[in-house]
């Protein structure tokens, strides 16, 4: 392997990992939303929900963040194309529902919601790890 090939594989390796540490905190907090999901679901009230969706927001803003770094690596690795980012939109009339009519089917609703985006992100992350274990191989 000369220089500019393995500069331009360890590149894509920093990439990828800058791709798992923003998937791993958009993982951590749609727990953290899905556990609150769960506390309204079985008797939040107003506050229970207000935190719930501080939650939503906050993972929404760390999927961009995360959804730029899979496109950085994305583009390191020219020869992978079949990379699925991750999508995660909860639909607006949902949330206001939710806090509008705080009752059981509207936050069964969006905690389905946050579990899908859950589901998506721990794909993504399971893929770009998959992808940078071999690109590490490929280093030795």
């Amino acid at each position: 392997m000369n220089k500019s090939d393995a500069r331009e594989l360890d590149e894509a390796i920093a990439a990828g990992e800058d791709a798992l540490a923003s998937l791993e905190e958009a993982r951590k907090t749609l727990k953290s939303a899905s556990n609150w999901g769960l506390a309204d679901i079985f008797g939040g009230g107003f506050i229970t929900t207000a935190i719930k969706h501080s939650r939503i927001d906050d993972a929404r803003d760390q999927i961009e963040q995360a959804r730029r770094d899979l496109v950085r690596f994305s583009s390191e690795l020219k020869d992978v194309r079949n990379l699925n980012l991750p999508d995660i939109e909860i639909d607006g009339f949902l949330s206001l529902a939710d806090y509008l009519f705080d009752g059981a089917v509207a936050d069964v609703l969006v905690q389905s919601r946050i579990q899908d985006a859950l589901d998506q992100v721990n794909v993504a992350k399971a893929r770009v790890e998959e992808i940078v274990a071999t690109l590490k191989e490929q280093c030795r």
